[in-house]
C-alpha cells in the first residue's frame, strides 16, 4: 500500500509539473511579439489581437482557444512566430457560439506564415462543419515574403482561405470581418468577400498594393490613407460597409451584427441538465503513470470525465482492450471508445497488454460506433494506444481484417467525432483511434501525450540499425561506444519528435490543454456541433466480415 500511495504522489508530482510548464510556455506565447510590440499597438490606439477577442466574447462565458502553440519552436531564424501570429477561438459573441480569427500585429507586422495560413484553414474547415459564423479581426501586412514559396501556390496554402472564403458564403454561414489595421494584397480579399465588412478609422487600411508599390508599377504619388483609408472605401469606393471610429467601436458592430443573426436548426444531439463526476476528476493526475509503460485502469479516467461517473458499458466481457460505453458530459450525450491499458485476462485466461488493439476489441468498436451512427450519439475516443496485436496469432486470425473494419467505421462515421491523447498514440493504433487524419470535430492532447508512427524504444533501435548500415556502407568501423552515442542520439531526436508541443507546432493537434479542461472542450465541441444537421447517411461501404 506503501508503494502505490508513493506511485500515486510521484505520477502526481509528475503531471503536475507538466501542466506548470505547459502554462509557463502558454504565458510567454500570449505576450505575442513581447511587451515593446505591445506598448507601440498601444501607443497608435489599437487594440491587441488578445484584447480584442477578450472584448468580443461574452463575459462569464466558457472559450477555449485552438493553435495556441502552433508555430511554437520553428521559424527561430526568423525570431519565431508566437501562436504562428494568429488568434483562434470559440467563444460566445453576443449569446452566440463563434470561431474568431485574430491577426496578431505583434508578431512580424501580422505577416503570414506557412502554419499561420494552415491555422487560418483549420478555423474555416471548423466553421465549415459546424456551420459557425466565423469573425475575422484583420491586421495583417501579408505573406511572409522570405518563405512565400511554402504559403502562396498549393491547394492547402493562402489561397485556399479566399476559396473557403466563398464556399463558407455559399452554404449560409455568416461571415464578419473587421479591419483593424493593415490588409494588403491578397488578403485583401478575405474582408471583401464576407458578408459584412467594418474598417476602422486612421489605422485600417486596405489596397491589393501600397503607396510604394503604386509608385514603382504606374509612378503615381499617393499616401495609404488616401489610397484605401476607412474615408476613401467608406464614401468613396464603397468597399466597406461600416466605419468605426476606433477598436471597441468596430467590435460593437460586430456584437451588434451578430446579435440579430437568427436561429440555427440543431442536429439535435442528447442533452440533459449536467451532473458532476463523482469521483474528483483532480485525482486524474494521479492515477496517470510518470512511466509511461507502466499499466493504468482507463475505468478510473472515464468515471472522472463523465457525468455522475455513471457509464453504460457495452460488451463489458469481450474484447476488453477497449472500453465501449454511453455517457453524459456537461449533459451531452456520448459514446466512449477508450484504449485499456491495464493487462486484461479473457475468459480462456489469455493476459493481453494493455493499450494494444486486438481483433475482439476491433470488431467490438466497428459496432459500437454503428451503433452510435444510428442513434446519433457523437463519438469521444480516449487515446492511449501502442498499435493493433501482432504475430502469427494474431495475424492468423484475421487482426488486418478486424482493424480494416474499425477504421473504416471510423473514416465513414457521420456523427461527430472528438479526439483525447491521453497518452500513447502510436501507428495505426492512432488511424483506428480517430487521429488528426480521419476528421475529429477537435482533436486535443494532453501534456502525457506522445504521437509517433512508433514508440521511442523501437524506432531508435530501427534507426539505429539503418544508419550503422549505412556508414558501415561508406567504410566507418563502428565501435560499441560509436554505436551508444549514435543511438542516444537517435532518440533523444526521435523523442523531441513524440513530444505533444511537437504536434501541437504543426497544427497535427489543436491544443495541449490540463485534463480537467476536458470536459470543458469536449462540451464545447458538442455545442458547436449541434448547429450542423447530419446530412449524409452512414454508410460502410464494402468490408470484409
Amino acid at each position: 500500500m506503501a508503494t502505490k500511495q508513493s506511485d500515486s504522489n510521484k505520477n502526481e508530482d509528475e503531471l503536475k509539473l507538466l501542466i506548470s510548464r505547459l502554462n509557463h510556455r502558454l504565458q510567454k506565447i500570449s505576450e505575442g511579439g513581447g511587451k515593446e510590440k505591445i506598448e507601440k499597438e498601444h501607443s497608435k490606439g489599437k487594440m491587441t489581437a488578445r484584447e480584442r477577442v477578450a472584448y468580443l466574447l461574452d463575459k462569464g462565458q466558457n472559450a477555449i482557444e485552438l493553435g495556441a502553440l502552433a508555430g511554437y519552436k520553428m521559424y527561430e531564424e526568423y525570431g519565431g512566430c508566437p501562436a504562428a501570429g494568429v488568434i483562434v477561438t470559440i467563444g460566445m459573441v453576443s449569446g452566440k457560439q463563434c470561431i474568431i480569427v485574430a491577426n496578431d500585429a505583434t508578431v512580424k507586422a501580422g505577416a503570414w506564415f506557412p502554419i499561420a495560413g494552415k491555422k487560418n484553414l483549420r478555423a474555416q474547415e471548423i466553421a465549415m462543419e459546424n456551420r459557425l459564423p466565423i469573425i475575422y479581426l484583420v491586421d495583417s501586412a501579408g505573406v511572409f515574403l522570405p518563405l512565400q514559396d511554402e504559403i502562396f501556390p498549393d491547394k492547402e496554402n493562402f489561397g485556399r482561405i479566399f476559396r473557403n472564403n466563398a464556399v463558407l458564403s455559399s452554404k449560409g454561414i455568416p461571415q464578419i470581418a473587421a479591419i483593424m489595421g493593415s490588409c494588403v494584397a491578397g488578403g485583401a480579399y478575405l474582408p471583401i468577400m464576407s458578408d459584412e465588412s467594418i474598417i476602422v478609422d486612421k489605422t485600417g487600411s486596405i489596397f491589393l498594393a501600397g503607396s510604394y508599390l503604386v509608385k514603382a508599377a504606374i509612378g503615381e504619388d499617393i499616401d495609404n490613407e488616401t489610397l484605401g483609408g476607412a474615408t476613401t472605401h467608406s464614401e468613396i469606393s464603397g468597399v466597406i460597409d461600416y466605419k468605426a471610429k476606433d477598436d471597441k467601436e468596430a467590435l460593437d458592430i460586430i456584437k451588434d451584427i451578430i446579435d440579430k443573426i437568427g436561429s440555427y436548426t440543431p442536429a439535435g444531439f442528447s442533452r440533459v441538465k449536467a451532473k458532476i463526476p463523482k469521483k474528483d476528476p483532480k485525482d486524474i493526475y494521479s492515477i496517470i503513470p510518470s512511466d509511461r509503460t507502466k499499466p493504468y485502469d482507463m475505468y478510473e479516467i472515464i468515471d472522472r470525465l463523465i457525468d455522475d461517473s455513471k457509464l453504460t458499458e457495452y460488451k463489458a466481457g469481450y474484447g476488453k482492450s477497449l472500453i465501449c460505453g454511453y455517457a453524459r458530459i456537461d449533459g451531452w450525450a456520448v459514446g466512449i471508445v477508450a484504449n485499456q491499458r491495464t493487462l486484461v485476462k479473457t475468459k480462456t485466461g489469455e493476459m493481453r497488454f494493455g493499450g494494444v488493439i486486438y481483433s475482439d476489441s476491433a470488431d467490438k468498436a466497428t459496432r459500437f460506433i454503428m451503433n452510435c451512427n444510428q442513434k446519433k450519439i457523437p463519438l469521444l475516443f480516449l487515446q492511449d494506444v501502442t498499435g493493433f496485436m501482432v504475430g502469427s496469432r494474431s495475424e492468423h486470425g484475421g487482426i488486418i481484417k478486424d482493424g480494416a473494419k474499425m477504421v473504416n467505421a471510423v473514416s465513414n462515421s457521420v456523427v461527430p467525432k472528438f479526439t483525447v491523447v491521453i497518452g500513447n498514440s502510436y501507428g495505426a493504433g492512432n488511424y483506428a483511434m480517430c487521429g488528426k487524419a480521419y476528421d475529429p470535430r477537435l482533436i486535443v492532447a494532453w501534456p502525457s501525450a506522445r504521437i509517433a508512427v512508433m514508440g521511442g524504444e523501437q524506432a531508435a533501435k530501427v534507426l539505429l540499425q539503418i544508419e550503422v548500415s549505412r556508414l558501415k556502407a561508406k567504410g566507418e568501423k563502428i565501435t560499441p561506444e560509436k554505436e551508444t552515442e549514435l543511438l542516444d542520439e537517435i532518440k533523444n531526436k526521435y523523442d523531441d519528435q513524440t513530444s505533444p508541443y511537437y504536434a501541437a507546432a504543426r497544427l497535427w493537434i489543436d491544443a495541449i490543454i490540463d485534463p480537467l479542461e476536458t470536459r470543458n472542450w469536449i462540451s464545447s465541441g458538442i455545442h458547436m456541433a449541434n448547429h450542423a444537421q447530419i446530412e449524409n447517411d452512414f454508410n460502410l461501404g464494402v468490408i470484409q466480415t
